[in-house]
C-alpha cells in the first residue's frame, strides 16, 4: 500500500501549496495593479532507474505534483481617480522601478513624488523615465499642474520634465512576483512597449476576480479534507493490520 500512500502524501503537499497560492490572491484583491497567479500540475513517477512497469504499474506510480505557478497578464478593471500622479496602463507592458535589489516592473499606478520631487512608487521606490538619448534616468518633478500624455510623457505647467519608461516582454518571458505588485524578469528582457498607452487619473484594479476566487478556494478545502482522509486510510486501514498480522503467517 505504499504507492497510495505516495500518491495520498504528493496530493496532500500539492494542495498545500495550491492553498497558499489562492490564499496570496485573494489578500490582493484590493491591491493595485496586482496580476493573480494560476497553479499547472506535473507528473512525478516514482519508478526509479531503468524499471520497466506496465500500464496498471505506471498509473499507480504516477503522482500529481503542483509544477509551478504562472502569472496571470489579464488587465484589471480601470477606475477614475481624479489624482493627476495615479497612471492605468492600457495594453500589455509595465512601469519600470528601481529598488535595491534591481530594476522591477509594476503596473500599480499609484504614484507619489518624494521630498526632492522625484517621481515614486506608493513603496517609495523611483520610477525611471528614458531621456532625449533613450537612457534610463530618474523622473523629477518641480510644483506646479502635471499633466501625462498617453505616451508616457510627463510636462508640469506646460514645460516637458520627462517620459516615464514603459516596457514589455517578449512571449514566455519568465515573470517573478516579488510582492507590492513588483515582477522581476531576467536582465535585458525588458523591450519599449510600442502598444501601451497612459491614462492619467485612473488606477488598475487587481485582476483577482473574488467571488471566482472564494468559490476555488472552499473547493481546494473540501479536496484537501477529502485527500487527508485517504492518507489516515491507508495508514490504519491498510497499513496497521498488515502490519500485525504479518507475523502471524506460519
Amino acid at each position: 500500500m505504499a504507492s497510495g500512500i505516495y500518491a495520498a502524501c504528493t496530493a496532500l503537499m500539492a494542495r498545500s501549496q495550491e492553498l497558499d497560492v489562492l490564499a496570496n490572491n485573494l489578500a490582493n484583491v484590493s491591491t493595485t495593479g496586482y496580476k493573480g497567479e494560476t497553479q499547472f500540475y506535473e507528473a512525478l513517477t516514482a519508478a526509479s532507474g531503468n524499471q520497466t512497469l506496465g500500464p496498471l504499474n505506471t498509473d499507480v506510480n504516477r503522482f500529481g505534483v503542483l509544477g509551478g505557478q504562472a502569472l496571470n497578464l489579464d488587465a484589471g478593471s480601470i477606475k477614475a481617480t481624479n489624482n493627476p500622479l495615479d497612471v492605468a496602463l492600457q495594453g500589455q507592458g509595465f512601469l519600470e522601478v528601481k529598488t535595491k535589489a534591481g530594476y522591477v516592473f509594476t503596473r500599480a499606478g499609484n504614484l507619489q513624488t518624494g521630498a526632492k520631487g522625484e517621481l515614486q512608487t506608493a513603496q517609495g521606490d523611483p520610477v525611471m523615465g528614458i531621456d532625449a538619448k533613450h537612457k534610463t534616468v530618474p523622473i523629477y518633478l518641480p510644483s506646479g499642474p502635471v499633466a501625462i500624455a498617453k505616451d508616457g510623457t510627463i510636462s508640469v505647467g506646460g514645460a516637458l520634465v520627462g517620459k516615464l519608461k514603459l516596457v514589455t516582454f517578449p512571449p514566455n518571458t519568465p515573470l517573478t512576483p516579488m510582492g507590492d505588485a513588483y515582477i522581476s524578469a531576467p536582465v535585458a528582457s525588458a523591450k519599449p512597449a510600442a502598444n501601451l498607452s497612459v491614462l492619467q487619473g485612473s488606477l488598475e484594479s487587481s485582476n483577482v476576480n473574488p467571488v471566482q476566487a472564494e468559490t476555488s478556494l472552499i473547493a481546494l478545502q473540501r479536496n484537501f479534507d477529502l485527500v487527508e482522509r485517504a492518507l489516515k486510510i491507508f495508514n490504519t486501514d491498510f497499513d496497521q493490520p498488515a502490519a500485525t498480522q504479518l507475523p502471524q503467517v506460519p
